[in-house]
């Protein structure tokens, strides 16, 4: 299917106006099958798929399962469950009888076989019989051209248009040809019976487009938009509460419902595009054509054959697209010189036959009333109609097409091409709705179909994920390759919300990145064409960007199911107030703090209490809601600096902008000053974050944190800080032993095993049971003094500050770690 640019195409047409004499409604049917002269191409079968009633339930589902098989053929046939047969709004007698369609003129031995237009404009059209002739009219092509990079679309073959019909009128008129055509009407009575196979007709068909010796002209009824006529599936309930009606009318096969449904993409496209969420009908007669060509923007295709004769199809795996292209250009030299869009316009056939001998795989379909065919992303697909018929088709968009549907931007930016959708919207409100599925998942405990299916394209491997990162990588090269001095500002959200943004030289859509310049406010570029947009100096421009990298990489890590870029990526894009308030709750309570620097102990009685050693020089960092900004979350560092005659003064600081900070003699005074802030800015923003009661400033700086905790009293290892150990020193217990009184280490607080860093943890235990002696006793200070002392004499200056280092880190370093599981080891290797 294709987006037409001009909307009238289907508009009612006084009849008269295209039923000249010379036209194929009043025109003898002189041409006749030649029986001898078949040329049917001998190519293998697609697959064909009959699933159960209870596969059938999950539209996207089932073709998510067959996709592993019927994709190496392009195209496949689905034969739905006997039971499952819509009826057809169409039969009703008021469209039947009375609604009029428009068509147009297929000129079926010039598919394959013409000369360019530019050296036959004045010559008269050649063939061994010609029975009549008629006044020529300027082919009209089927697809309006793109502009830009387009030729001359008065010098290009197409499609006339043709009379209008009605259902009624058609079915008679594509019968009485089929009859002439194959002689039945010239048989006996007890002959008449006797049709002309599918095989029959495909013989005939690829003759005439291969060895055409008549003029064969036909009418197709294509691209008609259901709005008009109507569709051939039920789209109301049924008045009388018919069930099985109003089955139908919900199925996800009926396919006004298919684009739409959830876990596909195009679900997110705002617009009603015609021929890609709408569907279009096709109203055939018998050799009524459709070309080799793709769907818009690489995406599947569903089709069903509502009634009448077969359809015949031919497919070529999407992967072998490019060697289709060059069959085509090989054999048809003549005509991809004059218009190298050619296979864009929908009116070029090639025998399957021909494709077949230059190594390119193709595959047939016949398509039976009652079946479905698809065609997958990026394979090529033609074809013909048997008789009179009616099929209905539209487009659907698995989140496995948008990797397909990135290489079909990136291509149709090569070639001018306009697009008819915004992949980069749907691209990212597809991963914004992975990422608040992942949240309720992992976060909130909520598991339900739609969640769990965005899921399943989410991880490192994902679709979803692997199709972002793709997006990314261009982005990020495209920026890499700007001036340096080019000014790089966010977009406003509603940039391309009333005007869809496209590049002024290729048509790229802009709804992620668009340059524009002071000299003209309403011309944009794509960042590959930045430098085009106008002779004004590089830091005159300005690069608009939805996300930048670092929010885009952010988003990546979410769809890898990191629960800090979650948190980042819901705080900064959501707009769901229940979902933003459930994430809210739950993010309170749960701060992730990172040491950067331990400092070093002051021995003074402001520079501990009870609860925490305050070291000169300490530094963390740690992700809180924004005080400019509160639905987003940005870093805070806390640090503590030397305040004289004060002692330690606590200082936070948002590092975006380090001229937003706050100081306190307290801790917690000090982080009440940005919750403080906060509430303000969400009672000034109206922002949907609820404001916050309180929060703990000795949590936030990290003093709350286990493995923290550990590393800072490791810096006092005589307990000088004598306030907070006399608040901290383990209850010491008479040993029941018969050896004496033994002091054995006193057990952990609950502050310190209920640490979720479980194997840090478990080093330290190993770490202590190393400083038990056998006899039961736990090593004094003097004693650890005298070992230490002992090892160290056999090091060197630097080996001694390497040692140094370590300690200092504290356990949270990586360090730390090595040199705990080495000296474990060395134990063990002595032991033995």
């Amino acid at each position: 299917m294709r987006v037409k640019d001009n909307p009238s195409r289907n508009s009612h047409k006084n009849e008269d106006s295209h039923d000249c004499p010379g036209s194929p409604r009043h025109r003898k049917v002189s041409a006749r099958w030649v029986r001898d002269e078949a040329c049917r191409p001998l190519v293998d079968e697609a697959p064909v798929f009959y699933p159960t009633a209870e596969e059938f339930r999950d539209t996207l589902g089932y073709i998510a399962s067959i996709r592993p098989i019927a994709e190496a053929y392009g195209i496949c046939r689905i034969v739905p469950p006997p039971l499952w047969t819509p009826p057809c709004p169409l039969k009703d007698e008021k469209i039947w009888g009375h609604t009029r369609f428009s068509t147009r003129v297929q000129q079926v031995d010039l598919l394959q076989n013409r000369e360019p237009m530019r050296k036959k404009l004045h010559r008269k059209r050649k063939r061994r019989r010609q029975y009549f002739s008629r006044p020529r009219r300027r082919a009209r092509p089927e697809t309006e051209s793109n502009g830009a990079c387009g030729g001359d679309k008065e010098d290009k073959f197409g499609f006339q248009s043709g009379s209008d019909f009605t259902l009624q009128e058609f079915q008679r008129f594509a019968e009485e040809f089929k009859e002439l055509y194959f002689g039945v009407k010239d048989k006996s009575p007890e002959d008449k019976k006797w049709l002309p196979s599918v095989d029959d007709i495909e013989g005939e068909y690829w003759r005439i487009i291969e060895q055409p010796t008549d003029e064969v002209e036909v009418y197709y009824g294509a691209d008609l938009e259901t709005g008009m006529l109507g569709s051939g599936f039920p789209k109301e309930p049924s008045l009388s509460k018919d069930s099985k009606v109003n089955e139908y009318v919900n199925s996800g096969w009926n396919l006004n419902n298919l684009s739409r449904l959830s876990g596909s993409v195009l679900s997110f496209e705002e617009c009603n595009i015609s021929g890609v969420l709408v569907p279009w009908l096709y109203i055939g007669m018998c050799f009524s054509s459709f070309c080799w060509h793709v769907e818009d923007h690489h995406l599947y295709s569903l089709n069903y054959l509502h009634w009448g004769d077969s359809k015949v199809w031919y497919g070529v795996p999407g992967i072998h697209a490019s060697s289709l292209e060059k069959a085509m250009k090989k054999h048809l030299p003549d005509l991809f010189e004059e218009q190298p869009d050619l296979l864009n316009e929908l009116v070029t056939q090639l025998s399957p036959s021909v494709v077949k001998s230059e190594g390119v795989p193709v595959y047939r379909a016949v398509q039976n009333s009652g079946e479905f065919v698809i065609t997958f992303p990026k394979a090529y697909h033609s074809g013909f109609n048997c008789g009179f018929n009616c099929a209905e088709a539209v487009n659907v968009a698995p989140v496995d097409w948008l990797q397909h549907g990135i290489s079909a931007v990136e291509l149709y930016s090569m070639q001018c091409h306009k697009t008819s959708i915004s992949h980069d919207k749907l691209l990212f409100a597809a991963a914004d709705v992975a990422v608040r599925s992942l949240w309720e998942i992992s976060v909130l405990k909520k598991e339900n179909q739609d969640n769990l299916r965005w899921k399943s394209v989410c991880g490192k491997d994902g679709k979803l994920t692997q199709a972002v990162k793709t997006r990314v990588y261009y982005e990020e090269k495209r920026i890499e390759h700007l001036p340096a001095v080019t000014r790089i500002q966010k977009m406003e959200k509603d940039f391309d919300l009333d005007t869809e943004r496209e590049c002024f030289s290729c048509f790229y859509d802009l709804h992620q990145s668009a340059v524009c310049c002071n000299c003209n406010s309403d011309k944009f570029a794509c960042l590959k064409h930045a430098n085009l947009i106008c002779s004004c100096k590089p830091d005159n421009r300005l690069v608009l960007l939805r996300y930048t990298i670092d929010e885009l990489n952010t988003l990546v890590n979410a769809l890898e199911e990191s629960f800090d870029a979650l948190q980042v990526w819901l705080s900064k894009n959501h707009s769901n107030p229940q979902l933003k308030n459930e994430y809210v709750e739950e993010i309170r309570t749960s701060f992730s703090v990172e040491p950067v620097n331990f400092g070093s102990v002051v021995y003074g009685k402001l520079w501990c209490n009870k609860d925490a050693i305050f070291p000169k020089g300490y530094k963390s960092r740690v992700k809180f809601f924004n005080i400019c900004n509160p639905e987003i979350e940005s870093s805070y560092t806390s640090e503590i600096v030397d305040g004289g005659l004060l002692g330690p003064l606590f200082k936070v600081s948002l590092e975006e902008n380090p001229d937003e900070s706050f100081v306190n003699a307290s801790a917690n005074e000090c982080w009440a000053m940005v919750l403080q802030r906060i509430n303000e800015q969400v009672a000034t923003q109206r922002c949907l974050v609820k404001p916050l009661n309180s929060i703990n400033g000795l949590q936030m700086f990290g003093f709350l944190s286990p493995s923290i905790v550990t590393a800072i009293e490791a810096l006092d290892p005589h307990h000088k800080c004598t306030e907070y150990w006399k608040n901290k020193l383990p209850v010491v217990k008479k040993s029941s032993s018969n050896s004496g009184d033994n002091l054995l280490v006193g057990e952990k607080k609950s502050w310190a095993t209920g640490s979720d860093e479980g194997e840090i943890a478990d080093s330290f235990e190993a770490a202590d049971e190393l400083l038990i002696v056998e006899n039961g006793n736990s090593l004094s200070d003097e004693e650890i003094q005298i070992v230490f002392r002992r090892m160290l004499k056999k090091a060197n200056l630097e080996e001694m500050e390497v040692v140094n280092r370590i300690l200092c880190r504290g356990s949270t370093s990586p360090l730390w770690r090595v040199a705990v599981e080495t000296l474990t080891e060395e134990i063990k290797r002595t032991q033995k």
